[in-house]
């Protein structure tokens, strides 16, 4: 599949920055202000906060639906149609590819897999990894892009947008570096995970991923899979199991079990929950780091 990237131009790179007190808001009922389609919550996330209410965000992935599994209803490939922007990741989500093939949409579609550098799934290395948005150095870059874009289809208000993007990379840039002061001095590296949607954050940040079921968050290790992570829980003093919000802790607590570890949430951020509908991409990843500092004893 072909998509059309928007390319970044030199007054996209707007990395300077202010606070970062970002609450998300879309004007859902204005039909007449730009229409973006986000295909999962981070990207939503991202277009949300640089656009503000001057334009209308619409998530493909509804609260508490796995995305990886996703399915397009018609009104969602007709708001794919009728979308001046729709910000993607190919690969990621295959219903979302192949409704792009279908309506071959008139808007300009964004593909954050040709923007920022992937690198291979760790329990996979000739798949690639997906989940680029754990990384905020790597957030920042998608930021960048999508303000351009907006600012494109917003003329009159190119300033706001830019000053909305700029706080946003300034919350970025301060999240990196909690995450690299957080986890800078710790009693062990090693942590173990449902699924492995860490990748980008461990290489970032140092750490070593262990997954329960692979990119695939549906697929139930081997019973020899099972207890070869059960020994690494044991060699490495592997205090806690990570499970998260969109899938089964099954497994997860059954290797808990066996070693003696507990189970606590780590959360993908793939998407929202009803639960978490309150929350963001930013106080998760916040959640994430105390989650990390107190399982892998970081001082």
């Amino acid at each position: 599949m072909k998509i059309r990237l928007a390319r970044l131009t030199a007054t996209a790179l707007w990395v300077t920055a202010v606070g970062a007190g970002l609450g998300g808001c879309s004007n859902s009922g204005a039909s007449t202000v730009p229409q973006v389609v986000a295909a999962a919550y981070p990207f939503t996330f991202v277009a949300e906060q640089v656009g503000r209410d001057f334009i209308e965000v619409r998530n493909l992935t509804s609260p508490g639906v796995e995305p990886h599994d996703v399915e397009l209803p018609p009104q969602q490939l007709a708001d794919l149609s009728d979308a001046d922007l729709i910000i993607v990741e190919g690969g990621f989500q295959p219903a979302v590819d192949d409704g792009l093939e279908q309506i071959a949409p008139t808007g300009e579609v964004i593909d954050v897999a040709e923007i920022v550098t992937l690198q291979n799934a760790v329990s996979n290395t000739d798949t690639l990894d997906p989940h680029i948005w754990l990384d905020p150095q790597r957030m920042a870059v998608v930021t960048e892009v999508v303000a351009d874009r907006v600012a494109s289809l917003t003329p009159e208000h190119v300033g706001e947008i830019r000053a909305n993007a700029r706080r946003l990379i300034e919350a970025l840039e301060q999240l990196d570096a909690a995450y690299t002061t957080g986890l800078a001095e710790c009693a062990r590296r090693t942590f173990v995970t449902s699924h492995a949607a860490f990748g980008y954050l461990a290489s970032r940040y140092n750490l070593e991923m262990v997954s329960v079921s692979g990119l695939d968050p549906t697929l139930e290790p081997s019973p020899a899979e099972q207890a070869a992570i059960a020994d690494t829980v044991t060699r490495e003093g592997v205090t806690t199991i990570f499970t998260e919000t969109l899938v089964s802790p099954a497994v997860a607590e059954t290797i808990a079990d066996e070693t003696g570890a507990r189970v606590r949430t780590l959360d993908p951020i793939e998407g929202l929950t009803e639960e978490s509908s309150d929350e963001t991409y930013l106080t998760l990843m916040r959640d994430n780091l105390a989650a990390l500092r107190e399982a892998n004893g970081c001082s």
